[in-house]
């Protein structure tokens, strides 16, 4: 959404609702910024490294940046710096927290990441601009403070704690190359320096200040990072960086090729989309943040600052339907640079940079986001055995083919390699697309991916005579195809089910009909959707499985996961149900927040997010749900699988039909 958001008095108690969290980023990193003014969660230069705010994981002694208007200067001192209130109370809050008379409301300008907040208090109105600037090779946060009316009082604290919150810096007043005054951060081999018309001043381990802003008036304050043994750093030119991004922005959205329902809502999910692509890497992140708990009070807090393949594949889809091509070239490097070497070892993810190296550990200084704890960094994940990753990847490659993105040898030589092991290995049990921690399983998903990834390279050689062995292939996809009817399908339930044996079903096997296993309107994909509806669903709110059966291994629950709710919507498109599809994706739509941005899960009883922000596979899913109900509302005939929405030659069923 670009449209300006209610006016809502800031700071709630608790802690801040992950929805009131607004992101900006450059594409190396994001910074989430709190609808109190409250920079809460940072880090740089790339969003895995370690957090220099961490408050959002912590409290406001982990690191935050809080820029915020208040209702005057009645205990302002004589040089404009805060003192303390003989209450004990900061300026600007009463007895019951945040002054009432201070609003603020917020917007992305147009379609860029350049967040707009405007403050109203009694005595004027101030605007407050954040943004990360994207034309330059620097890593820049800037706040720029402009007056608009009558005068208004902001107060500024700048906490810096290092290592995700644990280390306090020195700090220090220093010059920059210029000559100005600035003040620098430095612990080992990192430094944030923060550059401004009117610097806050430090006070046991903190820095705070308030200053006054008049109509026409700009202050501004950015902060950089750099290497601490390099020069400190000069402020860069704000209005030009300012003005250079949210143009770079706006170009890169109007380049698509979307113009079917919820436009609004779709574009801006582009938009985040590309926020979590990594240049130059090419690496998309599955969120910009790690341990934002699925449970409030839970521990099912995961670290998403990686690219997962299978995210990232379904991402790359999501961008070629509505016509971005350069970004499925740069994932294409970015996946044969990273399975180099040994393709046959493919992790399920790596870090942005195609690293591999991911170990798992818990950061116990951290209380957690509402107490929900461990906090943790990497994801132990890494080395499950995940079988339907190399069908999503699979699936992305073939449309990028289709598309008709210029073709790579190299590209194909590692398909061939992929395809061939998991001609060897479809049979084996693996811990399935939720990264289940429990026993190894028979997961029926994981069995239709491996058969859609067969299916993808019989087809590379059938229709672009790419070489393979293409008996071996056909004869595989088969077997595959027929395993999974045995064993995956229950008649009496009239419905596919979770894994082999089991009785319940699972939110992923809505995925059947959009890789065209079966024609969408096969009875088993029918009774499937109406069982997923039925066992899962309430309403459009949609979870992945039952946790209460234990399967994963893991203790509490979770909300409705909100890439399951997309795909509900997408799957009762292609079966023909356009009513019902509409009705929930009006429902979804309307509980995304007032900038556009989704989360992992939705609590729909207490009407707030949960899980890692903004995340990627929640997005995607929205764009590719739009996608499928605008294709279903223009064909007399149910749609079907996926590559017809963009591109012909998709034949659901495969090899036949059973």
């Amino acid at each position: 959404m670009t449209g300006t958001s209610p006016r809502v008095t800031p700071e709630r108690p608790g802690p801040t609702p992950i929805e009131d969290y607004a992101a900006v980023g450059d594409a190396h990193s994001i910074a989430l910024v709190s609808r109190a003014g409250s920079v809460d969660w940072l880090c740089l230069p790339w969003l895995d490294s370690p957090a220099f705010f961490a408050a959002l994981l912590g409290n406001p002694e982990n690191g935050r940046w809080r820029l915020a208007a208040v209702a005057g200067r009645d205990d302002a001192d004589d040089d404009g710096e805060r003192g303390p209130r003989a209450d004990g109370r900061r300026g600007g809050e009463g007895r019951g927290g945040p002054d009432a008379r201070v609003t603020a409301s917020r917007r992305y300008r147009g379609d860029s990441f350049v967040l707009e907040t405007t403050w109203t208090t009694p005595t004027g109105t101030a605007r407050v601009i954040d943004a990360m600037p994207l034309a330059n090779d620097r890593s820049d946060l800037i706040r720029r403070v402009e007056g608009l009316t009558g005068t208004v009082t902001f107060e500024e604290e700048w906490v810096v704690r290092f290592g995700y919150g644990r280390t306090k810096p020195w700090v220090h007043r220093d010059h920059a190359t210029d000559g100005t005054t600035v003040i620098r951060a430095v612990a080992g081999p990192d430094s944030l320096t923060l550059a401004g018309d009117r610097l806050p001043r430090g006070r046991e381990g903190r820095h705070e200040g308030r200053f006054e802003v008049t109509a026409g008036e700009v202050v501004d304050h950015v902060l950089t990072w750099t290497k601490s043994w390099e020069p400190v750093p000069c402020r860069p030119d704000v209005d030009l960086e300012l003005r250079q991004t949210e143009h770079l922005w706006s170009d890169w959205a109007r380049a698509t090729s979307y113009e079917g329902p919820y436009r609004e809502t779709v574009v801006r999910s582009l938009l985040t989309l590309r926020l979590l692509t990594q240049e130059p890497t090419g690496g998309i992140a599955a969120a910009a943040t790690t341990s934002l708990p699925e449970e409030i009070g839970g521990e099912r807090n995961w670290d998403y600052r990686f690219s997962w393949l299978r995210d990232a594949a379904l991402t790359l889809e999501a961008l070629v339907d509505v016509g971005y091509r350069d970004e499925a070239d740069e994932w294409r490097q970015w996946l044969l640079r990273a399975a180099a070497g040994d393709p046959e070892n493919l992790q399920i993810m790596y870090r942005l940079d195609g690293a591999r190296d991911l170990p798992e550990r818990t950061l116990d200084h951290l209380t957690g986001y509402a107490g929900s704890r461990p906090v943790r960094i990497g994801n132990g994940a890494v080395d499950q055995h995940q079988n339907d990753v190399l069908g999503e990847v699979m699936l992305a490659l073939d449309l990028a083919r289709r598309c008709d993105l210029p073709a790579d040898d190299d590209a194909w030589a590692l398909q061939r390699v992929l395809v061939n092991h998991m001609t060897a290995r479809w049979r084996t049990p693996d811990h399935g697309i939720w990264e289940i921690r429990g026993p190894l399983r028979h997961f029926t998903h994981s069995k239709v991916m491996c058969w859609a990834a067969v299916d993808c390279a019989v087809r590379a050689v059938e229709d672009f005579g790419c070489d393979g062995p293409l008996e071996t292939w056909r004869r595989v996809r088969e077997e595959i195809r027929s395993d999974v009817l045995r064993h995956g399908y229950d008649p009496e339930l009239n419905s596919f089910v979770q894994y082999y044996g089991a009785r319940t079903t699972d939110a992923s096997l809505l995925q059947l009909v959009q890789v065209g296993f079966l024609p969408p309107d096969d009875p088993r994909i029918v009774g499937t959707v109406a069982r997923v509806r039925e066992e899962l669903a309430d309403g459009p709110w949609v979870r992945r499985y039952r946790t209460e059966t234990g399967v994963d291994g893991l203790g509490g629950g979770e909300h409705p996961f909100l890439a399951c709710c997309f795909w509900l919507v997408d799957a009762l498109a292609r079966i023909g149900d356009v009513d019902t599809a509409t009705r929930h994706m009006d429902e979804l739509v309307g509980a995304v927040n007032d900038l556009g941005l989704l989360a992992e899960e939705y609590d729909p009883v207490n009407r707030r997010y949960t899980g890692n922000y903004p995340q990627a596979f929640s997005h995607l899913t929205l764009v590719r749900a739009a996608h499928a109900l605008s294709a279903a509302c223009a064909s007399p005939t149910p749609v079907g699988a996926h590559a017809p929405l963009s591109v012909p030659g998709r034949r659901p069923g495969g090899a036949g039909q059973a």
